[in-house]
């Protein structure tokens, strides 16, 4: 028994969490006891658009919301939270490993930069469940290099942004950016910046990794 508390959940584990909009476990001592704990804890993030100002630093009004360390915990919040599809215009919505803040200042994400997928309006919620799954679940083969992600809502369209830690590393970014794009089966090429030359250049920053 003592095994099967301490093992890390696998993706497999983390997608029994059930269908979309239980509850997945009661409060009970003896469904607290069997949990599956994570590899990582992880911290759910929310930048409100209607706290953000053009006068206010970037990323002044981002929030940490809930952290979670086992997949019924995650199962719990995401089946009582907005899908990128009910957010408002404006919200960007973060799952970043505790203790990583989702700003380039952060010392973890400092040197690092990010792949970013594109949907539709209100075409994004399957592929962030499917990221985040992935995510908790350990599925990349350079885990170490993930810092979290994140789902930016806008007006026309829906980001999904992949940051990782050293932007340097090209063998560790594209074989993220590859597995990612086959976890989702998403099609289109994409593309990764570096959290250095979006500082500087912002919207003109190009890719540097395609794939």
């Amino acid at each position: 028994m003592g095994d099967e508390l301490n093992k890390t959940a696998t993706l497999e584990e983390v997608e029994e969490g059930g269908e979309e909009g239980e509850m997945v476990y009661d409060t009970t001592s003896s469904s607290l006891a069997m949990k599956h704990p994570l590899e990582h804890s992880w911290t759910f993030w929310f930048d409100n658009p209607s706290g953000k100002s053009k006068q206010a630093a970037w990323g002044s009004s981002i929030r940490p919301i809930y952290t979670f360390s086992t997949a019924e915990d995650f199962w719990s919040v995401y089946n009582n939270i907005h899908h990128p599809s009910k957010l408002a215009v404006g919200a960007d919505f973060h799952c970043f490993k505790n203790k990583i803040e989702p700003k380039w200042e952060d010392p973890v994400c400092a040197n690092g930069g990010k792949w970013t997928m594109s949907f539709s309006r209100g075409k994004s919620d399957t592929c962030w469940l499917y990221t985040l799954l992935a995510l908790i679940g350990e599925q990349f083969d350079y885990g170490d290099e993930i810092c979290g992600a994140v789902v930016n809502v806008r007006v026309r369209q829906e980001k999904i942004a992949l940051w990782t830690r050293n932007a340097a590393n090209e063998t560790a970014q594209v074989s993220i950016g590859k597995q990612w794009k086959e976890f989702l089966d998403y099609n289109d090429t994409i593309g990764f910046i570096f959290h250095d030359d979006a500082k500087k250049l912002d919207r003109a920053a190009k890719n540097r990794y395609s794939v």
